[in-house]
């Protein structure tokens, strides 16, 4: 499980990395557009000049607020890590007794434990392993 998460931030680490790199391509660009706008309308062309000047700028802009929107949703980020539970129950038929304790590796359904019942003495077995779901807070619309 850990290393699914380890991966999975690895992942999410090179697709932040390729976008900035992308980012920086495109503000790079713009500011050439922009910089050939300038010498085109020094030049005398007055229309593809500014053609040139307000594509420059869009890009300019659109690369700032990707940027800016990238950084602020890296920075939201928050990964909860479900805790995982082991159900136990007793096969002494007269006990019945049931406890859940928090998932070790190792443990599968049907895995007979070495540790006894601590109400009858009889043996153990893993019947379910299950990850808690925490309820969301409710919002009600006022």
């Amino acid at each position: 499980m850990a290393q699914n998460q380890t991966s999975t931030t690895t992942q999410n680490n090179k697709t932040q990395t390729h976008l900035s790199i992308i980012v920086v391509i495109v503000m790079a660009l713009s500011l050439v557009a922009l910089f050939v706008a300038f010498q085109t309308y020094l030049a005398g062309d007055i229309i593809p000049g500014a053609i040139l000047a307000g594509i420059g700028t869009i890009a300019l802009a659109l690369a700032v607020f990707m940027l800016y929107q990238s950084r602020k949703q890296a920075a939201e980020i928050k990964i909860d890590i479900p805790k995982v539970m082991t159900y136990i129950e007793c096969q002494n038929k007269g006990c019945a007794s049931k406890t859940s304790r928090e998932f070790q590796r190792g443990d599968y359904v049907f895995k007979h434990l070495e540790v006894s019942c601590s109400k009858c003495g009889g043996r153990q077995m893993v019947t379910a392993i299950y990850k808690e779901v925490k309820e969301k807070e409710k919002t009600y619309a006022v």
